[in-house]
C-alpha cells in the first residue's frame, strides 16, 4: 500500500493511494483507523490488516490531483540518520569506508511535506546542499532486535532529503546542527508499506536540482544494509513507531564537486526513488535579522 497524509478542507487525512484516486481510510473505517500516521502504526498489525481490506473494497472519493499530500509522519520521537553509507559516496570523498555506521540525528522539527519550502537564512549558512536517502518507518517497538529479524519490525519505506548545511555540519565538529535547521528534512509523498518493496537494497535513486541530475545510483551501493542498522541501533536504544531511520547517500552530492555546488535561492530539488514516487521541493533564502 501507499499510505499518505493529506489535508482534505482544514482537516488532516489518513489516506492509501490507488493509482491517481485517493481513498479516505479515516472516512472508509467509519472512524476505526485514526487520522493521524503515527497513531496508525501504533495500533499495529491490526490497524494495517483493515487498511489492506479497504484497499480492496473501499470507493476512491478524490482524484490525488486534488488533495494536498503531506509528510507521512512529522512526529516521530526521533530521525536516527546514517552517514557515509553509501560506497560510491566513499569513492567520491576517497576515504575507506567506515567500520562501523556513522551516527546522528535529524531532529523532528526538521520535517516538511511534498511542495513545502527548503528554508535557510543565508547570514547562518551559505553551503545548503542537497541528498537523496531511503528512509525507514518503524511499525513496532524494537529494543535489541537480531539481524534475521529486523524487517519484520519495519511499517515500510519512503523517500528523504537530507538537507544539509555543510559550513555548520564541518565547522561544528558534529553534524546535529547543519542537519537539523528547521524545514532541512523533507519526506515522502508516501508510505509505502514493506511488502510493497521485495529488495530495498536493489532500487535505483536520483537526486535533481532544476532537472538537472546530479545525484544517480542505486540502494544496492548501501554498505551496512537496514537489517544491519536496525540491529546496531537497537542495541543502543529503542526505537519506536513512527521512528524514522535515513539511510546515507549516494555519490554526486555539491560540496564534494568541483567546482562546488550549493542549492541556492529559487532552486527546485526532486528527488526520485524507484517504487517509492518523487519529492518535491523549492528554496527560499530569507534573512531572519
Amino acid at each position: 500500500m501507499k499510505l499518505v497524509r493529506f489535508t482534505l478542507g482544514e482537516n488532516v487525512r489518513l489516506g492509501l493511494v490507488r493509482g491517481d484516486e485517493v481513498v479516505d481510510l479515516t472516512s472508509a473505517s467509519e472512524g476505526h483507523l485514526p487520522a493521524d500516521m503515527l497513531t496508525f502504526l501504533q495500533h499495529g498489525e491490526s490497524a494495517l490488516e483493515i487498511a489492506r481490506q479497504l484497499e480492496q473494497s473501499a470507493p476512491a472519493d478524490l482524484a490525488l490531483s486534488e488533495v494536498q499530500i503531506l509528510a507521512p509522519v512529522t512526529n516521530p520521537s526521533k530521525v536516527v540518520a546514517i552517514g557515509l553509507n553509501y560506497m560510491d559516496h566513499c569513492r567520491e570523498q576517497k576515504v575507506d569506508p567506515p567500520k562501523a555506521p556513522l551516527i546522528f540525528a535529524k531532529f523532528p522539527t526538521a520535517i516538511i511535506g511534498p511542495g513545502e519550502t527548503i528554508r535557510w537564512d543565508p547570514a547562518l549558512t551559505s553551503q545548503v546542499d542537497f541528498e537523496a536517502e531511503l528512509a525507514v518507518v518503524m511499525g513496532r517497538t524494537a529494543r535489541h532486535v537480531s539481524e534475521a529479524e529486523a524487517l519484520d519490525y519495519v511499517a515500510g519505506y519512503t523517500i528523504c532529503h537530507d538537507v544539509s548545511a555543510r559550513d555548520l555540519q564541518f565547522g561544528d565538529g558534529q553534524w546535529v546542527r547543519g542537519k537539523s535547521l528547521d524545514t532541512f528534512c523533507p519526506l515522502g509523498p508516501y508510505l509505502v508499506t514493506r511488502d510493497e518493496i521485495p529488495d530495498p537494497h536493489a532500487l535505483a535513486m536520483r537526486c535533481t536540482v532544476n532537472e538537472t541530475v546530479y545525484q544517480n545510483s542505486n540502494t544496492g551501493e548501501m554498505i551496512f544494509r537496514i537489517p544491519y542498522l536496525i540491529a546496531y541501533i537497537s542495541r543502543a536504544f529503542t526505537l519506536l513507531p513512527g521512528d524514522i531511520i535515513t539511510t546515507g547517500t549516494p555519490d554526486g552530492v555539491g560540496v564534494f564537486r568541483s567546482p562546488k555546488i550549493f542549492l541556492k535561492d529559487g532552486d527546485v530539488v526532486t528527488i526520485e526513488i524507484e517504487g517509492l514516487g518523487q519529492l518535491t521541493n523549492s528554496c527560499l533564502e530569507e534573512r531572519r535579522l
